[in-house]
């Protein structure tokens, strides 16, 4: 136990101290880039401070690995350097039982940095960029015009001129609806359309439903309620908006693809991104292997060499990741694999150094 204890007080500090350090250092480039615009936007100083704040736990979650692999690389090479380890080997203790608590620290930070991602991160950079985008004017609104959306697979269609997003209302409906056979049921048309969120279903207002009979003549008539059960398309689909998978937490993005599903449009980009948020975390398990199987290379230029490591291993998996998911994207490979074929990858790389590692 002393000896694990040792480790982490080795660690535990050079983790905390370069995961404050790359937060810093990425709030203040986010500040940089902007700093002119809020200059000629004449933004308060406390508006920017919140913004800053807002951002900070983006910057936490873009340093961890950084912090992590560079805290696990140079405190172990520190122990090589300083043949503190040749004791330790000497006692019988292997090079992965002694690393294994910090395999399964890392392990277990990878599962809360994505609770960290999915519950903080994405609701405070969205309202950072939300906030950001009023103090520069840059705020869009979420109505939208010429709207055409598919839903139940193609079986209904709607078409409406106008959707008005405060009043959660559509203007000048058409509403084409087939049978689960794919056969001609209605067209729906109407001036208006209100969500109602207790029924969960759009109430029509000055509607009329086409319908044609069976020796195929076209009449009018009320609006059957069966046909309004089926207007279920929620309010957030009408919006002028796109949904980025990666800015939104794993539920909405799971609602959105399955929305995708619904209208049988693409989804394969969504979902790989949506796998990545699964898959993404596990970078902290895999570069602490990395640097355990890296570590011992070189008893010389011990901070140069472990700065070096961390910068290359990340890039690496970084550039492999967005080859995978390019792959996906063009279907080439399926979401899953597109999102997850780095983790595999660099386990097994890491299994290899950590095989053929100093001890």
């Amino acid at each position: 136990m002393k000896i694990i204890e040792y480790l982490f007080r080795k660690v535990i500090p050079l983790f905390l101290g370069a995961l404050l350090f790359f937060s810093f250092v990425i709030v203040i480039v986010d500040l940089m880039m902007n700093l002119w615009n809020y200059i000629s936007n004449g933004v308060p100083v406390l508006k920017i401070i919140r913004i800053m704040l807002l951002y900070t736990p983006k910057a936490v979650w873009y340093s961890t690995p950084m912090a992590i692999l560079f805290a696990v690389s140079y405190a172990l090479s520190d122990l090589y350097a300083n043949n503190e380890l040749v004791a330790i080997f000497a006692s019988g203790i292997s090079l992965f039982k002694f690393t294994l608590p910090l395999l399964i620290f890392s392990f277990l930070l990878s599962f809360g940095l994505f609770f960290f991602d999915d519950n903080l991160v994405v609701p405070t950079y969205s309202k950072k960029v939300t906030e950001q985008e009023e103090l520069l004017n840059k705020s869009k609104s979420l109505n939208q015009d010429k709207i055409v959306i598919i839903s139940e697979n193609g079986n209904v269609v709607y078409k409406a001129d106008f959707y008005d997003n405060e009043a959660t209302r559509l203007f000048t409906l058409y509403v084409i609806v087939r049978n689960k056979d794919n056969s001609f049921n209605s067209i729906i048309r109407a001036d208006s359309a209100t969500w109602n969120s207790d029924s969960g279903h759009w109430v029509l207002s000055g509607a009329t439903q086409y319908k044609k009979t069976e020796d195929k003549k076209i009449i009018s008539m009320p609006v059957e309620p069966v046909l309004v059960e089926r207007l279920t398309e929620p309010p957030e689909t009408f919006q002028n908006n796109v949904i980025s998978v990666e800015g939104v937490s794993s539920k909405e993005a799971k609602v959105f693809i399955e929305h995708l599903q619904r209208a049988g449009l693409p989804y394969g980009e969504p979902l790989s991104l949506y796998y990545k948020k699964f898959s993404f975390p596990f970078i902290l398990f895999i570069v602490v292997f990395l640097s355990i199987g890296l570590s011992g290379k070189t008893r010389k230029n011990v901070m140069l060499l472990s700065l070096a490591s961390c910068v290359t291993a990340a890039v690496l998996f970084y550039v492999t990741q967005m080859l995978t998911m390019l792959l996906a994207k063009f279907d080439y490979i399926s979401p899953f694999m597109g999102a997850w074929f780095p983790v595999f990858m660099f386990v097994i790389i890491a299994i290899l150094l950590l095989r053929y590692a100093r001890t």
